[in-house]
């Protein structure tokens, strides 16, 4: 120091007025070295100065608590203590605190110094570190394509090491996984007798429990002296080999394989591994694995030279790949350098990560990349920076199973191509959502010893596939991005919390104001929104009419009226369009919408403007005229419709074709509903459909009584099911020569408990319409199975009618034997009778069952023969053996002149050429079986040999008989 700062005392204008002896302490304490000879220094000034009193050192906390005698003098900016002085208060006037003051600026003035000297020796020391490590990896590098053996190599990377540590003690392993045993190719070792041999093979099991067999176990670095492992290896520690101080030892890797490692050992006192030791040495293992991976391909490459010197063009390949692959580490080592810039450059956060997304492009092909992650309740995903050339920017969502997912839930790395998706979807780990990539790698982003996000690269093109390489760069970078994006997002936060709080106080204030408005507007909406689905619900969305809400609400007022009222007469038409299903189905549903629309036009010209036209649905309509004079205006107003309607309509370039089928119901005093009007009016309008459609029915009491009997009709026969009233009634089949029964044909009859008994003409068409037909046909298959074994006998049959509608069932043919076997009865007993009809309807599955029915025995009769097609194609297909000759051409044949006799005697011919037997129906007269017996017919059935009775009837004459 060229002066010395001034004092109360001692001005820097007269140098000779300080003591030598202070002159020199104060040129001292300029040269302290540390805070301790600062101190010591001080106290030699406070002795010149003639100041009694005692200098320490106070930590920060005590150095604000007031005492008497003590004063501050200076602070330590490196250890934060406070230089205090400790005397009596008595001997401390203004002169001695102006001295000491002076004092305190001098020593405060020098501990600046000296820490910004020990900052400024750090920071040289950590970049002297970084050029020794970055020396070392371009070192490392070079070696794999320099022309030295491997044992020049090893020594070369023993060098680079003990550049960064100390080594003087230092062996590489090698693990075979293939042998399941170690070699040790360079071993170095100052006190080992006996250093492994370099080309020999070690079994893994030899060395069980060694440290080398633990670190190939673990895959993670081990340090430590011999005591410190054995408590860390708990049991698992065995020592081979001399003793040593401290020892440190990192794997070797290969993507998540261990396949080697280095070891350092020290055998003196005074030298320690530290962590800082241990993560250089991780840090640089890996640079050495890829040099040592290089070294051997690079060896293999001499190898395939030497062998086949045909494969110049091979080798060329190798050698650019290597280029390549260090240009690579090139990149790598200056992507690394930009993230740290990165980390702590002023950066917004969406202007980091597309920095982040630059720096890993730079490294590996990453034009599809993103980064996911958990959000606060950790049950979503966010994605705060996505680019993807094909997916749209993703979006937040829960928690699936996707392969972000999965890399989340295990904490590790993920590279998977199709094949690898394939396989965790079949075990249910993970599924590829969104767009399928051929080669996805994702890496954990870590902090705070958690699993925070994902950082994630993606191709489509087989052009670009990833490899272990790409995942070991990835999940490196990553250690970098993570603790970066950390500090990113906690200052984000703090920043998004003052700007949350102001905007929510910017919201509340404004809330108040517009509070009334908002209500005002949500009141007319409401209103608003009220009036539009009233109308919507009393108006049909297609044509815009009223639908029938609105016209049973009309009704209703009219009905009321009417009944207060009987002269204010009033009519309902009920309007269906005819084949408007076969239009719909033909032409699309937007053309027969459109006519949908039209007809309702045109009916809503046909009427007054009081009167109303409503859409029931599909192509039904209704019109209600209000205030007619007469009954006839309904009728005048129906046939003025039905000619509005049948004029073409004209849709598109379509000219499409339809008419109308209208019916009326008018008022009277038993009805209390409107929904009985509309009800007897869609009756009426069916009267009109059944009487050739395109015209007006009036519902009166003809049709209601119809109406009336057809629903009691439905309900006796549900009731008539429950209660077995279906009895099958049997007609004998006799021959026409000696009156002999051969068989019954079963019938079916009614025993109705009020109408007596009942003919299938009286219902049947009823049942088949509700579809109480089957049931019925079951009940009397079931009685009839029960009664043939006794009708029929040991030579005689029983003739069962099966309709079409039973054929449409697969396993008929097995439901009928399974109840021939439930009842005994042999097959043969009995005969089944079809029409020509249901042949033609699945003639495939009719005659499968057929053929079935008739392999076990029973008898195929074709009924009423020549009403039909008359085919004689399927008399050779079907598995027929009897013709019945329908009644028609039995009534004519005592006719002179008639042609019946004719086709009856054809049809004989047709059987006996066939071998099939024939019966014919319908025979009432003498002069009838005499003519057919003339003709050949040898059996036949009617009225002139019996009418049809109840089984009782017929197995009390065979047992008077017996």
């Amino acid at each position: 120091m060229s002066s010395v700062p001034d004092s109360p005392n001692f001005t820097s204008t007269s140098p000779g007025a300080i003591p030598a002896g202070l002159r020199d302490t104060m040129e001292r304490l300029f040269r302290a070295v540390d805070p301790g000879s600062v101190l010591e220094t001080c106290q030699l000034a406070l002795d010149h100065l003639g100041i009694r009193g005692e200098l320490r050192w106070v930590p920060a906390e005590a150095a604000d608590q007031p005492l008497p005698g003590r004063l501050n003098l200076a602070k330590d900016p490196q250890s934060q203590q406070t230089l205090t002085f400790l005397g009596d208060p008595t001997g401390i006037n203004e002169a001695v605190g102006a001295e000491l003051s002076w004092l305190g600026r001098l020593a405060g003035t020098r501990l600046r110094q000296l820490s910004e000297t020990g900052r400024l020796y750090e920071a040289i020391s950590r970049l002297a570190m970084a050029e020794r490590l970055q020396r070392a990896l371009y070192a490392i590098a070079e070696l794999a394509g320099t022309a030295h053996n491997m044992t020049e190599m090893m020594q070369s990377l023993h060098a680079i090491v003990g550049m960064l540590m100390y080594a003087e003690n230092f062996y590489i392993f090698l693990y075979d996984a293939a042998t399941d045993s170690v070699r040790f190719p360079y071993y170095v070792d100052t006190v080992d007798q006996k250093p492994p041999a370099p080309e020999e093979n070690y079994p893994l099991q030899d060395m069980r429990h060694s440290l080398t067999w633990n670190l190939l176990q673990t895959g993670q670095p081990i340090m430590g002296s011999v005591e410190e492992l054995a408590r860390q290896l708990e049991g698992r520690f065995t020592l081979v080999g001399p003793a040593c101080e401290h020892w440190l030892g990192v794997p070797l890797m290969r993507g998540n394989q261990v396949v080697g490692g280095i070891a350092v050992q020290t055998y003196r006192t005074d030298t320690r591994y530290t962590r800082h030791d241990r993560d250089l040495l991780s840090y640089v293992a890996q640079h050495m694995q890829t040099a040592l991976e290089r070294r051997e391909a690079h060896a293999e490459l001499e190898r395939r030279v030497a062998d086949r010197t045909a494969a110049l063009r091979a080798t060329n390949r190798v050698l650019r790949q290597q280029v390549l692959q260090r240009q690579r580490g090139e990149r790598l080592q200056s992507a690394l350098f930009r993230i740290a810039e990165l980390a702590s450059a002023p950066e917004s956060q969406q202007n980091f990560y597309a920095a982040v997304h630059r720096v890993v492009g730079g490294l590996l092909y990453a034009r599809n990349f993103y980064i996911a992650l958990l959000d606060e309740s950790a049950e979503n995903i966010t994605f705060p920076y996505s680019i993807d050339e094909i997916e749209p920017p993703r979006v937040t969502r829960q928690i699936r199973n996707g392969a972000t997912e999965y890399v989340l839930k295990h904490g590790k790395p993920l590279l998977a191509d199709r094949q690898t998706f394939e396989r965790l979807a079949a075990s249910g780990e993970c599924a590829q959502l969104g767009a399928k990539s051929v080669c996805w790698l994702g890496v954990p982003l870590v902090w705070d010893d958690k699993v925070m996000g994902v950082l994630a690269v993606q191709s489509y093109s087989p052009k670009h596939v990833y490899d272990t390489r790409d995942q070991e760069l990835l999940t490196f970078v990553s250690y970098h991005i993570a603790n970066a994006l950390q500090r990113k997002q906690t200052s984000e936060s703090l920043k998004q919390a003052y700007v949350n709080l102001e905007r929510r106080v910017t919201e509340r204030t404004r809330a108040l104001a517009l509070a009334n408005r908002d209500l005002r507007e949500q009141i007319a909406e409401r209103e608003r929104v009220e009036r539009r689905l009233m109308y919507e619900t009393l108006h049909d969305s297609l044509t815009g009419l009223p639908n029938r809400t609105l016209l049973l609400q009309r009704l209703g007022q009219a009905l009321q009226a009417y009944h207060a009222d009987p002269h204010r007469l009033f009519a309902v038409l009920f309007i269906d369009l005819d084949r408007f299903k076969v239009i719909n189905d033909s032409v699309g549903h937007l053309i027969g919408d459109d006519l949908l629309f039209q007809a309702g036009s045109r009916i809503r010209a046909c009427l007054k403007t009081r009167d109303l036209v409503a859409r029931l649905g599909g192509d039904e309509f209704a019109v209600l005229l209000e205030g007619i004079s007469e009954p006839s205006k309904a009728s005048v107003v129906a046939e003025r419709i039905i000619a509005e309607l049948h004029v073409p309509f004209r849709l598109g370039i379509k000219e499409i074709f339809t008419s109308a089928s209208i019916g009326i119901a008018l008022p009277g005093p038993h009805y209390q509903q409107p929904e009985e009007l509309l009800r007897d009016a869609d009756a009426a309008m069916y009267r009109a459909k059944d009487e050739g459609r395109h015209r007006a029915a009036v519902f009166d009491d003809r049709l209601r009584r119809e109406v009336l009997s057809l629903l009691e009709m439905e309900g006796d026969l549900r009731r008539a099911l429950s209660r077995n009233e279906f009895v099958p009634f049997y007609q004998p089949i006799v021959c026409l020569d000696d009156g002999r029964t051969v068989g019954y044909e079963a019938l079916l009859r009614w025993r109705h408990p009020d109408r007596g008994l009942l003919c299938p003409g009286d219902f049947l068409a009823v049942a088949e319409e509700n579809g109480s037909a089957e049931n019925i046909d079951w009940q009397i298959f079931e009685q009839v199975a029960s009664q043939a074994g006794a009708l029929a006998g040991p030579d005689g049959f029983v003739s069962l009618n099966v309709s079409g509608r039973h054929f449409r069932q697969p396993d008929l043919d097995d439901r009928l034997l399974g109840l021939l076997r439930a009842h005994r009865v042999n097959p043969h007993s009995l005969r089944i009778e079809v029409t020509e009809r249901t042949l033609l309807e699945n003639p495939a599955q009719v005659k499968r069952i057929l053929d079935n029915l008739r392999q076990h025995g029973v008898g195929i009769a074709l009924d009423d023969f020549g009403t039909g097609y008359s085919s004689l194609s399927y008399l050779h297909q079907y598995p027929i053996e009897t013709l019945k000759i329908d009644r028609s051409f039995i009534t004519e044949l005592a006719n002179p002149g008639s042609h019946s006799q004719p086709v009856v005697r054809a049809i004989q011919v047709l059987a006996d050429s066939l071998q099939m037997q024939v019966i014919a129906e319908g025979i009432e007269e003498e002069a009838q079986r005499k003519t057919l017996s003339n003709i050949g017919c040898r059996f036949g059935q009617g009225f002139l040999f019996a009418r049809a009775q109840a089984a009782e009837v017929w197995l009390g004459r065979v047992s008077a008989v017996n």
